[in-house]
């Protein structure tokens, strides 16, 4: 899913969110995270720097040694007229090699895939993608998760209640 159309958000680390995949920590436990750098083109990169992504229903996977994220869409950039891009395309992953090693073999792990958390660009500007091994959850996982939630939440308000 991308952001909310009240533009793009910045976390504490000067980073400027551009895509959130608020979806995956619902539907996988993630075991690790990675960031990654991705080659882009430079209608990709406007279209970017226009809060235009939806990474909510993308993946990535491992062709011939090298990651590449599939089914990301980053919409046309309307001013590109004959360099535009093509919207799903797959698009490479930068990682250093151990990295890739890593991915891979846990990707061809029974039930693990590798999930593009956020999409953003670090603080000296270059789009980097946040990604994470994950495994699906179950249906009771996810009921699980949502009692854990709604327990802190109510002793959050309890504890401040009573202070």
């Amino acid at each position: 899913m991308s952001s909310k159309s009240g533009g793009s958000k910045k976390n504490n680390k000067g980073e400027k969110i551009i895509a959130d995949n608020r979806k995956a920590n619902y539907l996988f436990s993630i075991d690790e995270i990675f960031e990654a750098g991705i080659v882009l083109k430079g209608s990709e990169v406007k279209s970017l720097r226009m809060n235009r992504a939806n990474i909510a229903e993308s993946y990535a996977s491992e062709e011939g040694g090298e990651i590449f994220l599939i089914n990301s869409n980053i919409p046309a950039y309307k001013n590109a007229v004959f360099t535009n891009h093509k919207p799903k395309r797959k698009r490479k992953l930068l990682l250093h090699s151990r990295e890739v090693n890593k991915l891979k073999n846990a990707s061809q792990k029974k039930g693990m895939t590798i999930i593009p958390l956020k999409l953003f660009f670090n603080e000296k500007g270059i789009a980097k993608i946040s990604i994470g091994i994950g495994k699906g959850k179950k249906l009771h996982d996810k009921r699980e998760d949502e009692k854990r939630k709604d327990w802190d939440k109510q002793k959050s308000r309890l504890l401040k209640h009573n202070s």
